[in-house]
Formats: structure tokens, sequence, C-alpha cells
């Protein structure tokens, strides 16, 4: 008997060469007993449409996408669902098997973002919310996180004109949810249930101008980047009380929906939660050493 055909996957950037989506997949795929081939892939900036055509052509079946082509992936796609048509970007392709049909779109990184505070055991229903950033990665979450009836959702951004258009245009989600916006250097000093930094901040290991009064008992905050070692941003919340979180759980989670998508079938995330966190850890001890 003929071994069975892997069945072929990716995750499309620019750059590439940092994405842990192919341990998270084959670890899925390991896990449910799919046969699975999952690479990564590097497109020119201005080549997007064309890199995905080839990986078509060569029988892929679906892909993740990274910056800075979610916003070209939803334009790509014929259908969508309705978190990517609010996001306007999508994070997950879903190519057609018979010819003519249109390329399907989905962004997980809400409802990625929501099951990881579920995970953690961080409530959001009747709670107050603060999103730092009025950017893409906001933009994803919303929906889901209004999806859930927060008591209050605020938007701070630097540019406040950002988040004030993202109230507008996301308040026929808000239900009973008092949705607002405001200046990154105006929030208003009281106590929030649970912050969400969005901003890249992070990344260049700064921190946003924020009060120590937005912290209280039971507050949790939550940075959508991660690494090896705590951000500056849970620093600053930790030392001040608050449960601090990274964004490692999202992208294990977004996966997961990803991968549900394709194959009808949910990954148990837990053990890849750890998994990826160690490899994490381990990679930055070789560096450390190098």
């Amino acid at each position: 008997m003929a071994p069975s055909t892997p069945l072929l996957y990716a995750v499309i950037g620019n750059p590439i060469e940092h994405s842990r989506s192919p341990l998270i997949h084959r670890a899925f795929a390991r896990q449910l007993g799919i046969e699975l081939a999952y690479e990564k892939i590097w497109a020119p900036i201005d080549g997007f449409e064309e890199t995905v055509a080839a990986f078509i052509e060569r029988g892929g079946r679906g892909m993740n996408v990274t910056v800075p082509f979610k916003l070209e992936a939803f334009d790509l796609a014929g259908g969508h669902s309705e978190r990517a048509r609010r996001a306007l970007a999508a994070n997950t392709l879903v190519f057609p098997t018979n010819p003519g049909e249109p390329i399907y779109a989905d962004n997980t990184d809400g409802v990625g973002l929501v099951n990881d505070l579920a995970f953690h055991g961080v409530k959001i229903a009747d709670r107050r919310l603060l999103i730092l950033g009025a950017g893409g990665a906001t933009r994803g979450v919303l929906a889901p996180l209004l999806q859930e009836a927060p008591r209050e959702l605020v938007v701070a951004n630097r540019n406040p004109d950002r988040a004030y258009g993202l109230v507008e245009e996301f308040s026929d989600a808000a239900g009973d949810c008092l949705l607002s916006g405001c200046p990154l250097a105006g929030i208003e000093e009281s106590r929030f249930d649970l912050i969400i930094n969005a901003t890249p901040a992070s990344l260049s290991a700064q921190l946003p101008p924020l009060p120590d009064a937005l912290i209280g008992a039971g507050t949790a905050a939550y940075d959508m980047a991660y690494g090896a070692e705590p951000t500056v941003f849970m620093d600053w919340a930790e030392e001040r009380g608050a449960h601090a979180l990274d964004g490692l759980g999202m992208l294990v989670e977004q996966a997961a929906e990803s991968f549900a998508l394709w194959h009808g079938k949910r990954p148990d995330t837990a053990p890849v939660r750890e998994q990826l966190r160690q490899e994490i850890r381990e990679a930055a001890e070789r560096d450390a050493e190098d």
C-alpha cells in the first residue's frame, strides 16, 4: 500500500524566519494523527499574490498569514468569515479543492486572545477592559472581546483619532458595553480588571506612559508580545500587584483555531504551550552562550 501524501500547509510573511507556526501545527498534527507538511514561505513585499498562487499550484490546502500581508490576504479572498470582515484582515486562508471556488479568509487572532484569557481564568464578562493601541492588533480582537460582554471597554492610543475611529466603527457590536476611546496620556486614573497591551512598545523594550492607578486588586495585565523573559509592560504590572501574562498562549490558541478550520478537529493546546515555552527558553540559552 502506497504511503499517503501529507496535506500541505504553510505560513507566509516577510520576515518569516522567526515564525513558530510550523512547530505548533506539526505538534497539533502529531497529537491528532494527521499527516501534514507545514512550511515557512518568505514572500517579497510586492509578490504576495503570486507567491500564494504558486503554493496553491503545488497543492497547498491552506495558509497562515503574518505581517505584512494580512490586509492583502483579506483582499485576495472571495469569501470571508464575520470576524475577518470586522478586522478587514485575515491571518488564515483556506484554498479551494475544486476549480472556480473562492479562497476563504478568516481571522483567528481575536478568538485566540479570548481563549487564552479563558485558559488562564481571566474573566471578561461584566469587567472593565482597557486596550492600549488602536492599530491592526486591536482591530483584530475588538469584536471577539465585545462578544464576551464586558461592562466597559476603553481604547487608548497616542493618536486618539484612531481610537475614536475604532469606537465608532465597532459601536454596533458593543451591545450594553460602554465603548469609548481616549488619548494614551489621558486614560482615566481608575482601576481596570484587564489591561491589554496591543502596542508594539514591548518589542523595543519600551513602556507606554501609564498611571499606577490603573492597577488594583485582581487586575490582569496581558501583553500580546512574548519572549523568554517578561516584557517591560509585564514587569510594570507585576510590580504594582497585577497578574501579568504574555501573548504566547494567544499564538497557540489562534493556531488551534486555524487548525480546526482546516481539519475539523480541535487540538489540546496545553502540551503545545509548554513545548513552545521550553523551546523559547532553550533558544534564549543558546543565544546567551554564543
